[in-house]
């Protein structure tokens, strides 16, 4: 009987399959195309208006991430990771092969060094000031008398501490600043923009002008990240981010990116070049701000961290924190009581202690810091 190509065919693949089977081999099947393999992208599952876990309300780089990923002839896949420490995530889900690309990262090359390359900008982020729109307010000339919502560790607070003039109310994010303008707290604010501004516009319907402020640390780009070997998949999303621009603008529309143009106004300030730590420029804490920082540690923290924070364990040892952050230990500290390090054992004591309560533990912990060696 004869044996037609398609049968020669079939016999060929029976033998070799016979053959590798003998050798203890194996013929892996073909490699999935990049079209039917997922665009995976980290982000916040609670950062609107940049991201969320709620379909009803995904957030500018969810929508964004979708949009790229159908140019791209590929589905879209979200991986939620917390940002809160940034670095940390991009090294423990992107570098480890969990995602392909970190979304929201600043277009620095400076960031994390070579690991990384970036995309083209896909939104430009930064500072503003908030007031309601009979009140001229451009620089901070025209904040001077007034009360003024300053986040806590941030560029706008350095700015304000050098001002005698103008009375700031520290508090630990935009939307508590925000609530402080609402509730008349405050005349003003220097916060978040992107936040103050989805605020503004989604819970107090648009009762605010929120003007981007341009200065030292003050604007930048936002980009996506991918590993450094990944150029391939970078240049891919580039030339897909140039054909969705008008896309992009109507996401940031939808989501209340502030539109006025970045104003310089009176800003002019020193800061520390790129990299380096930033200072509140607050004034030492008083001996008594210690005292009472000291007795509620005590109180409060003892029992993980010891009595007057001395504890044999290095790890929980809160006297190492300068050696440990530098002058980035305020913002550390401040960051971890006010959300936790849950899986560490460290409660989130928002809401438990007040902000000068926990002022006034930093204070405490300041003023007992072991030098470096």
């Amino acid at each position: 009987m004869r044996c037609h190509s398609t049968d020669k065919g079939r016999l060929l693949q029976v033998a070799l399959s016979l053959l590798l089977g003998f050798f203890g081999l194996s013929v892996s099947p073909p490699a999935v195309a990049d079209e039917t393999t997922p665009l995976r992208l980290c982000a916040d599952p609670d950062n609107l208006p940049f991201s969320s876990e709620n379909a009803a309300t995904p957030g500018f780089y969810i929508e964004l991430g979708g949009e790229i990923a159908r140019a791209l002839g590929r589905p879209f896949q979200p991986v939620w990771v917390p940002t809160y420490y940034t670095k940390r995530q991009i090294r423990l889900k992107m570098l480890a092969g969990q995602c392909d690309g970190f979304v929201g990262v600043p277009a620095e090359a400076s960031f994390m060094g070579p690991r990384l390359v970036f995309s083209k900008p896909i939104v430009h982020l930064g500072y503003a000031l908030v007031a309601a729109p009979t009140m001229k307010v451009n620089g901070i000339g025209d904040l001077r008398g007034r009360r003024v919502a300053v986040q806590f560790s941030t560029p706008p607070q350095d700015i304000l501490a050098s001002d005698n003039d103008v009375r700031t109310v520290t508090v630990l994010s935009p939307e508590e600043g925000m609530q402080d303008l609402a509730d008349g707290k405050a005349d003003a604010a220097f916060i978040w923009g992107p936040s103050a501004a989805w605020v503004n516009h989604n819970a107090m319907h648009d009762a605010y002008r929120v003007v981007p402020v341009e200065g030292d640390h003050m604007q930048w780009s936002a980009a996506i990240a991918f590993p450094r070997d990944r150029t391939d998949l970078r240049d891919q999303v580039d030339q897909a981010v140039d054909r969705l621009g008008d896309s992009v603008n109507a996401l940031a529309v939808k989501y209340g990116f502030p539109t006025d143009a970045p104003s310089r106004g009176e800003l002019s300030p020193a800061h520390p070049g790129k990299g380096e730590a930033q200072t509140t420029g607050a004034p030492p804490p008083s001996p008594a701000d210690i005292q009472a920082g000291r007795k509620l540690f005590n109180e409060t923290c003892s029992h993980c961290h010891g009595p007057d924070a001395l504890q044999g364990e290095q790890r929980r040892n809160l006297r190492l924190l300068r050696q440990r952050y530098g002058n980035d230990m305020s913002r550390m500290f401040m960051t971890t009581v006010t959300h936790g390090r849950v899986s560490k054992g460290m409660p989130n004591w928002s809401g438990v202690l007040t902000q000068d309560e926990f002022s006034k533990i930093l204070a405490f912990l300041t003023s007992i810091q072991e030098p470096g060696s």
